[in-house]
């Protein structure tokens, strides 16, 4: 037999896999030949013989390959394998594009307003469905409908492993048109029926326990400890309960999600479990049909898809204490753009205080599990239709009353897109024309709405003086200057040097979550 024929990328994988390194987990997948497994480099199984292994940048190609994913590491619990290489990064449009679909597929594999087919996702990215087809093959070794039956497949055991929905319904929250389909593409693929695999796994959601319990996992390291203070400065009573607890590092948040011409109302709660390197999700029973969009917004809020490796290149050298910094997302764009109008010019504090009158005053009671969770943030359709008097009876000074308003109209509408996915420089440019927004609120929304790892807020008068530029003849311009050195991972700079500020005099907002 004829030496392996390797390359340095192959030797890397080997190396990580034998390490069992969690930096690379979701980087690449590695199929065996001798069983016909593909794992992720976490797996605890022995370690197979390099002449066994064979190595792919992402689940999709390992399928197409012929592999099966491996039932004890679970390949779908992994983090995206894309976020290494920021899509906004490129210079190619093509590739752009290529990673735009692919991050939409990820973000909703199941929702048939998002993915329904390749010409419906061509038509969401404005191009041909032939284009897209050729140029996603180009950059990713598949077409995208097995990317997506990938995907969808992938949500689907994930599903059946860690809940206990019925197999129909899961079915139809992953994205197949019948439960037949579903169930031949599961034996074709992984040579076993959903019910097998149901009884080979073990669900988590225990008896009495409330919501659907799922499991997420990230890269390390992860500072949890500062995303979590980070949100407690900012919590508003009601909407959102935050712990700092050593031994319950939590975060429990209401949300709404437009469900076709409906909404859905629910809540979720969200717990560290950093030994694993895992995320133990629980979310109410009402989102259920909703599943693939909620871990995909819960990923894009704690930011569990990053890949510090590659960050820190770039970015170590000028923040060594930083490594294990995320950029906080948010799990609706509309509320985190009405809470960056709110905090023009003013301090975290007296922001926190106008938005808690906004939702005392709008937001929909809701009943929940969780201690202090009964309250949900306005929403857009909502906002809309408030006149300018009501919100200056709250505090509300006019300049942000009309450009709230003028936010909620455009979101109600359809006309603005503010989540993980939109293109951040027409997201940035439509926000200016908005009455009441300038340059730094476009760009924190980019930052934290849309999860774009390369905004850069150069006015905001705190960044100035963590960069030590504030006393410049142009601090703006001094500021972005300096961060030239930092594309494309300039909203990671910006999280790593507010990190290096006095903390706040004030104590951060936190009490350990409670069950009811």
């Amino acid at each position: 037999m004829p030496p392996l024929q390797t390359t340095p990328y192959d030797d890397a994988c080997y190396l990580a896999l034998k390490a069992r390194d969690a930096r690379f987990d979701g980087n690449f997948f590695t199929g065996v030949t001798s069983t016909g497994i593909y794992c992720r480099p976490v797996c605890r199984v022995r370690t197979p013989k390099r002449d066994n292994c064979r190595f792919f940048p992402h689940a999709a190609l390992a399928e197409q390959a012929g592999f099966r994913p491996c039932l004890r590491c679970r390949p779908e619990l992994a983090p995206g394998g894309t976020a290494g290489v920021p899509v906004w990064s490129m210079q190619d449009a093509s590739s752009i594009l290529a990673q735009q679909a692919a991050r939409l597929m990820d973000a909703a594999p199941g929702n048939p307003g998002q993915t329904a087919g390749v010409a419906t996702l061509a038509q969401r990215l404005g191009i041909s469905d032939r284009h897209l087809r050729r140029i996603f093959e180009a950059q990713f070794g598949v077409s995208p409908l097995q990317y997506l039956q990938t995907r969808r497949l992938l949500c689907a055991k994930q599903l059946l492993t860690d809940t206990t929905l019925q197999a129909a319904q899961v079915a139809r929250i992953s994205g197949f048109a019948s439960v037949r389909r579903f169930n031949a593409v599961f034996a074709e693929q992984y040579g076993l029926n959903p019910t097998q695999l149901r009884r080979s796994g073990s669900t988590s959601s225990a008896a009495g326990q409330s919501g659907i319990s799922l499991k997420l996992a990230y890269r390390p390291p992860y500072d949890v400890a500062a995303i979590l203070q980070f949100f407690a400065r900012r919590q508003v009573q009601g909407t959102e309960v935050v712990s700092l607890a050593p031994k319950s590092l939590c975060f429990a948040k209401t949300l709404s999600i437009h469900n076709g011409s409906q909404r859905t109302n629910g809540w979720l709660l969200a717990q560290f479990d950093e030994s694993r390197c895992r995320v133990d999700l629980r979310v109410s029973d009402s989102l259920a049909e909703l599943l693939p969009q909620v871990m995909a917004r819960v990923r894009a809020l704690l930011d569990l898809d990053a890949d510090p490796t590659a960050i820190n290149q770039v970015l170590h050298s000028h923040f060594p204490q930083s490594d294990g910094l995320r950029l906080p997302g948010a799990l609706d764009g509309f509320e985190l753009a009405v809470r960056a109008v709110l905090g023009q010019q003013i301090t975290v504090a007296a922001a926190r205080t106008l938005c808690q009158r906004l939702v005392v005053r709008f937001g929909e009671p809701i009943q929940t599990p969780v201690s202090g969770l009964d309250r949900l943030f306005p929403t857009a359709e909502a906002m809309a239709g408030v006149s300018d008097e009501v919100l200056g009876q709250l505090g509300i000074v006019k300049q942000r009353q009309s450009a709230i308003l003028a936010l909620a109209h455009a979101v109600a509408s359809g006309a603005l897109q503010l989540q993980p996915g939109a293109d951040p420089d027409q997201t940035r440019a439509a926000l200016q024309t908005l009455p009441g927004i300038g340059d730094w609120t476009a760009q924190y929304i980019c930052m934290r709405a849309l999860h774009w790892p390369d905004a850069f807020p150069a006015g905001d008068v705190a960044l100035q003086n963590a960069l030590g530029v504030r006393q410049q003849p142009n601090p703006a311009q001094t500021a972005l200057a300096a961060a030239t050195a930092w594309q494309p991972w300039r909203s990671y700079a910006v999280i790593r040097a507010w990190a290096n500020l006095p903390p706040p005099t004030s104590p951060v907002e936190s009490r350990p979550i409670t069950i009811n």
